[in-house]
């Protein structure tokens, strides 16, 4: 009672609080809001434009085939019944291209016999249907119909949503649209019939066309069978669905065939049928382009129109975007073809507009002759000339019957209900669309579901449980902090309970469990008599605690009673020890400390640690249970294979500092794509200085073009481990999870295994057949190296690594192409010649730094490449002579002076191209284009774009960088110590953090005297430093097998003193969870014992590696430089001479330019590797910009439900007057809790 009076009676004085500053680098709702309709409204604008220009140059080519027509003589017609045969197949050559793509490189599955006489079946009745509509009965038809007949072909689609709606025993709410639809369309085919009937017609032959006209209409309707075909609960049907998803390469490669087969003979054997020759289509190649043209415009739109409605769909704008343009398709091209009937327009003579004369006429008259071409059709007709009311009143009548019917029968789109990001074959049933029936197809093609199963389908959805596991050892008070308000946030975002009713889960969609494994958390006091938790341990304590109060604290009104922070729980565990807190939102954080005395410190082994934890003990040991107590066995593998594919680990580092969004957006990922094991976000490096300058573009640089082309072209080869989400499926599969357990026996294994284990983990998932992914909308801030020689540290671990994973999936590259269908020959031939450029680095670098010899000294080309391979040739056999610190000072000194080198080159340059005149030079053109293509490719990341500011101190330190960073790493690459992190000085910054963090704790809300019991002296444990291989620990200091669980522990009490306003309750786990830990610990986590033998003979292992690596790498590079200094020896003899050429394109006849065949070589592969990955951005970019339109749609959404939700339960309920209601808006940074945290 005492404490709580002081507590009050300072927080009546002293209210005023210092909180945490959080960056929230997510976007405004109101801004996501209107990027969402900017991009819409374009998407929409696009689709719209491109089925207008599909179908009004398809119509046209059909119009050049009517006998009414006279912009193309009579003897040239069979020219235009060839471009509709273009116009037929082009969608199945282009699906033939990319089926075969496909089988070659990814599944090879083959079809049964059964299903492949029933593709070829259904394919011979469509593609029949569709040339004898198109090439035999449409030419003789007016404009109207045949703008309006396509609409026909979903006649059979109504009757299948009819049938399939009466078998589902459903309400019959929606049915009778489909029954309407069937009425309008046959209604359309008699009033069609009697307006060309009833009112004579010219032509004899007319009741034929009409017949073959719906024939083919009815026969071009089957195509979307498969759209149907599980609902009718046909065993046949059922099978062969189940059979072409499985087998659809192959099937389209026969369906493809088949196509292209039945449109080539119809269109052969109809030109002589109908008494033409095929003689007159030589002129078309000869001199004509209108037909070339409109096919050709025809295929492009149809095939751009196509992918804009699959992003429409995929942007979650359905209607506005996909359904309505291509439902106003038909209005708007029957409105430009009847424009000539409102205005006046020349007409035709056939003297002059025949087909040989209309290529001399401008582009605006030859338009308005095809137009008026086109209205002839109609004015033919007796109808039109006799205005016959009952003849217009029918074809008026037929047109809008068709239309109607066709909206009619697609009007389940509007009802239909995506997730969040749907795969392109989950929203339509075939690959590609129908060339002579673009809007039709798409419309068509949308998958249709019944709408019980739709809600059966939401409702069965299983929960995704996401368990996020961070690694820690010194890391920082400002560190600490990052991650842990971000998992505070992203409990706010996903509660585990309603506080409203507790009794009910508010999501049900993610789970979130936070871990956090603090290694080497304990030191030795009282002279080794007792073990507490060190400074670090005890900051992490006070950082919870302080995140916790702000999180909880709603209002903090100084006359609102504060109540007491909740018990949490301080458990002794074999390992260590745990803390497990509630937090306020309910879900989980357990703070596991380890012993390095009783487990295997270091990252790799803490992620052994939580993956045996969560997959083996949490996961496979209830199912276990389950099965011991006799449940059955087929069940129980069912349900764990599915909880195995919804558990994901979130690996995280101890200073990641991320939004929920971008957890979202990677479960997104995993969750709709079950072959992706693992995927990643943008890494954005934080921190100030140079070297984090330097990193940022880098970062930049890698993540925009190097990751993206990854993505694109096959798998993403890293996922680091600061901020990557797992599936476990992945990571339990064979040779994945196991194999990560390998205990480093080899030089080769420290070098692969432990110094980059994210990559070697990756490596393992993609040999394994897993995809892994990079999403570039999820961001994740992580601490960057600062100062020069930890930057170089961190490197000489990666660059090692990176190499040494490398070759190994290449060298498994034949067997690693066949496991993962992610993965081709060509991208791994990509990947190889980028290894080479790689290797080739140093190099290159010493042939640019000899050109800058030779713009800046005017020395001759070999003495310049021979001053430029000196100094680092010098700094290589230091290297090998001086210790790694003065390695990393020589070249800190060479780096400046490289630095002014390249800024010397930059305006050396600049100046020769005045000199020149021209920028059309070797140089000029190389350094332009590398300056516009980053700025480019800058400019397509808005939010990232002042990166480019840090491209020039980027470009003054490439030969640090890759020049004399590749030595330092390849000579050192022996030291297989961590690099950072590793000296005392961190200790003592982040003690003194605390202390000043726990002074202002004080004057908030602690008791002076006690505060003065917690700055006591205490030991601060030097860090340790590795030499050659991992410090073993003494055997005489194990205390593995004297673990006592005793009531009360030494570290316990000290850190409940330490907390006594945050109380911590002693626990204690389950004996089963004790044994799991022992038994853990023994097989893969114990200790490792010293051994003074296997360590020298590590480390002399590990030199001999060294020497070879260093040996090959470095003999790689000098062959390339001998082979440049004697092509630049023999000279001009075989130099490339390019002439010189001005900026106004007149060539030079005097001056020209010389390359050597290696340099043009270097210069073309360099350029083509750039423009590859430029391409693979843009494409990423767009998919990006659609999943996070995708993203904020659904989020807006649930946000308004949420809060609609919310304001009916303040209706009922008035006691929860003080809810916030915009806590689950995942754009505003949910952790900024009415200033308790500033946004800046």
């Amino acid at each position: 009672m005492e404490k709580q009076q002081k507590h009050e009676f300072r927080r009546s004085w002293d209210a005023c609080r210092e909180v945490p500053i959080i960056q929230d680098e997510q976007m405004p709702k109101k801004r996501v809001r209107c990027l969402k309709w900017f991009s819409c409204a374009i998407v929409g604008v696009l689709v719209f434009a491109l089925a207008l220009l599909s179908k009004t140059s398809f119509l046209l080519l059909i119009t050049f085939g009517n006998n009414k027509t006279e912009i193309i003589c009579s003897e040239k017609k069979p020219a235009a019944l060839l471009g509709i045969g273009f116009v037929l197949v082009g969608p199945s050559v282009l699906l033939l291209l990319k089926s075969t793509w496909k089988f070659i490189f990814k599944s090879a599955a083959m079809p049964s016999k059964k299903t492949v006489f029933w593709v070829l079946f259904v394919e011979f009745l469509v593609a029949l249907g569709a040339a004898v509509l198109t090439v035999v009965a449409m030419p003789h038809f007016d404009i109207v119909t045949n703008v309006m007949i396509l609409n026909s072909v979903s006649i059979l689609s109504a009757v299948f949503q009819v049938v399939a709606e009466c078998l589902a025993k459903e309400r019959k709410r929606l049915i009778m649209l489909p029954v309407s639809s069937i009425f309008l369309i046959v209604l359309g085919y008699v009033l069609f019939a009697v307006s060309y009937n009833l009112v004579i017609e010219d032509s004899p032959q007319m009741g034929i066309s009409i017949g073959l006209a719906i024939v083919g209409t009815i026969c071009v309707s089957v195509n979307w069978w498969e759209n149907y075909s599980t609902l009718f609960s046909i065993s046949f049907l059922e099978d062969i669905s189940k059979d072409i998803a499985q087998s659809r390469n192959v099937v389209c490669i026969i369906s493809s065939l088949m196509r292209i087969l039945i449109t080539s003979a119809v269109v052969v054997a109809y030109v002589p049928l109908s008494g033409q020759n095929w003689k007159s289509v030589e002129s078309v190649f000869e001199g004509s382009t209108v037909i070339i043209s409109l096919v050709a415009l025809q295929i492009v739109s149809s095939a751009l129109c196509r992918w804009f409605v699959v992003v429409a769909c995929k942007m979650h704008s359905l209607h506005h975007s996909f359904a309505l343009p291509m439902y106003m398709a038909s209005i708007a091209v029957l409105a430009v073809f009847l424009i000539p009937l409102a205005f006046k327009l020349p007409e035709p003579n056939q003297t002059s507009t025949c087909f040989e004369n209309v290529q001399s006429k401008s582009s605006d008259t030859l338009l308005r002759l095809m137009l008026t071409d086109a209205t002839n059709t109609l004015q033919a007709r007796n109808i039109v000339k006799k205005m016959s009311t009952g003849g217009l009143a029918c074809l008026i009548c037929s047109a809008l019957s068709w239309w109607l019917g066709l909206m009619l029968s697609t009007f389940y789109i509007w009802f239909l209900k995506l997730h969040r990001i749907e795969r392109t074959q989950d929203l339509f049933v075939r690959r590609m669309y129908e060339g002579a029936f673009l809007e039709q197809s798409m419309l068509l093609n949308t998958r249709f579901e019944i709408r019980k199963k739709i809600k059966e389908k939401r409702c069965t959805e299983e929960t995704i449980r996401v368990f996020l596991c961070a690694t820690m050892w010194h890391e920082t008070y400002d560190e600490m902090m990052k991650i842990i308000i971000s998992m505070f946030r992203l409990d706010k975002y996903r509660p585990k309970t309603d506080k409203y009713n507790p009794k009910t889960d508010k999501h049900r969609d993610v789970e979130f469990e936070f871990h956090i494994y603090f290694d080497d958390a304990f030191v030795d006091v009282d002279n080794g008599r007792q073990r507490h938790a060190n400074e670090y341990a005890e900051i992490l304590v006070d950082v919870i605690k302080e995140v916790y109060t702000i999180f909880s604290e709603e209002d903090p009104c100084i006359f609102k009673q504060t109540p007491p922070l909740p018990w949490q729980k301080i458990i002794n565990t074999p390992y260590g020890g745990r803390l497990e807190y509630t937090l306020p939102n309910g879900n989980v954080i357990m703070v596991h400390f380890k012993d390095k005395q009783l487990i295997r410190h270091k990252k790799r082994w803490s992620q052994i640690m939580y993956l045996y934890y969560i997959f083996g003990w949490r996961l496979n040991r209830q199912y276990f249970k389950k099965f011991e107590v006799g449940e059955g066995l087929d069940d129980l593998k069912e349900k764990l294979k599915r909880e195995k594919e919804n558990t994901y680990i979130l690996a995280l580092d101890g200073d990641t500092d991320f939004q929920p969004s971008a957890v979202m957006l990677l479960i997104d990922r995993l969750k709709l794509y079950p072959e992706v094991g693992a995927a990643c976000g943008r890494i954005h490096p934080t921190g100030t200085g140079p070297m984090v300058w330097y990193q940022k573009f880098e970062y930049a640089v890698g993540h925009w073009l190097q990751k993206t082309a990854e993505h694109v072209f096959g798998c993403v080869l890293c996922s680091p481990g600061c901020f990557s989400l797992f599936r476990g499926a992945a990571l339990m599969d064979d040779n994945v999870m196991k194999r990560y357990t390998t205990k480093a026996s080899e030089a080769s294994h420290y070098v692969q295994y432990d110094q980059g284990e994210d990559r070697w983990l990756c490596t393992l998932l993609l040999q394994q057949g897993w995809r892994v992914e990079y999403n570039a909308a999820s961001d994740a801030y992580t601490n960057a190296p600062q100062d020069f020689k930890e930057f170089y540290n961190q490197r000489r671990r990666w660059g090692p690594s990176t190499m040494a994973n490398t070759i190994d999936l290449l060298g498994s590259g034949g067997l690693t192409s066949e496991r993962n269908s992610s993965i081709s020959k060509l991208y791994i031939l990509y990947q190889i010649i980028s290894m080479a450029a790689s290797i080739l680095g140093p190099a290159t670098i010493c042939l640019m730094i000899s050109g800058s010899f030779v713009f800046i000294l005017g020395i001759g080309e070999n003495i310049a490449l021979a001053l430029a391979i000196v100094p680092p040739t010098v700094y290589l056999i230091l290297c090998f002579k001086l210790t790694s610190d003065m390695q990393i000072k020589i070249a800190a000194i060479m780096s400046v002076f490289y630095a002014f080198l390249m800024a010397g080159t930059i305006l050396c340059i600049i100046g020769d191209l005045v000199r020149q005149k021209t920028f059309l030079t070797p140089s000029g053109l190389f350094l332009i284009g590398m300056v516009v293509l980053y700025i480019i490719t800058a400019a397509l990341h808005p939010q990232e774009f002042s990166l480019v500011i840090y491209g020039l101190l980027y470009f003054l330190c490439i030969p640090s960088g890759y020049l004399l960073l590749a030595i330092y790493s390849i000579v050192n690459m022996n030291n297989v110590t961590w690099g950072t992190r590793e000296t005392g000085g961190q200790a003592k910054t982040t003690a003194v953090d605390a202390i000043k963090k726990k002074v202002m704790n004080a004057t908030c809300c602690k008791c002076p005297c006690l505060e003065s019991e917690e700055v006591s002296s205490k030991e601060i444990q030097p860090a340790e430093t590795i030499t050659e291989t991992e410090k073993p620990v003494p055997l005489e200091t194990q205390r593995a097998e004297e673990f006592p669980l005793s009531a009360h522990q030494t570290w316990i009490e000290h850190l409940q003193m330490k907390s006594y306003d945050f109380p911590l309750h002693e626990s204690a786990l389950p004996m089963d969870e004790i044994d799991f830990w022992r038994e853990l610990q023994k097989k893969y986590l114990e200790p490792l014992k010293e051994n003074k033998e296997q360590q020298e003979k590590i480390a002399n292992d590990l030199r001999e590696l060294r020497n070879k690596v260093t040996f090959a790498f470095f003999f790689c590079n000098a062959l390339w430089l001998v082979a440049t200094f004697f092509l630049e020896t023999i000279g001009d003899s075989i130099s490339i001479k390019i002439p010189k050429m001005f900026p106004n394109g007149t060539i030079s006849t005097t001056e020209e330019f010389s390359l050597d065949p290696i340099a043009l070589m270097f210069l073309l592969s360099f350029a083509l590797l750039l423009i590859v990955q430029f391409i693979a951005m843009l494409y990423h970019r767009v998919y990006t910009l659609i999943h996070f339109v995708a993203y904020a749609d659904t989020e807006i959404k649930a946000c308004r439900k949420q809060s609609h939700q919310v304001a009916q339960i303040q209706d009922s309920n008035p006691q929860y007057e003080t809810y916030e209601p915009d806590t689950a808006l995942c754009f505003q940074n949910p952790s900024v809790l009415r200033r308790e945290v500033t946004s800046v």
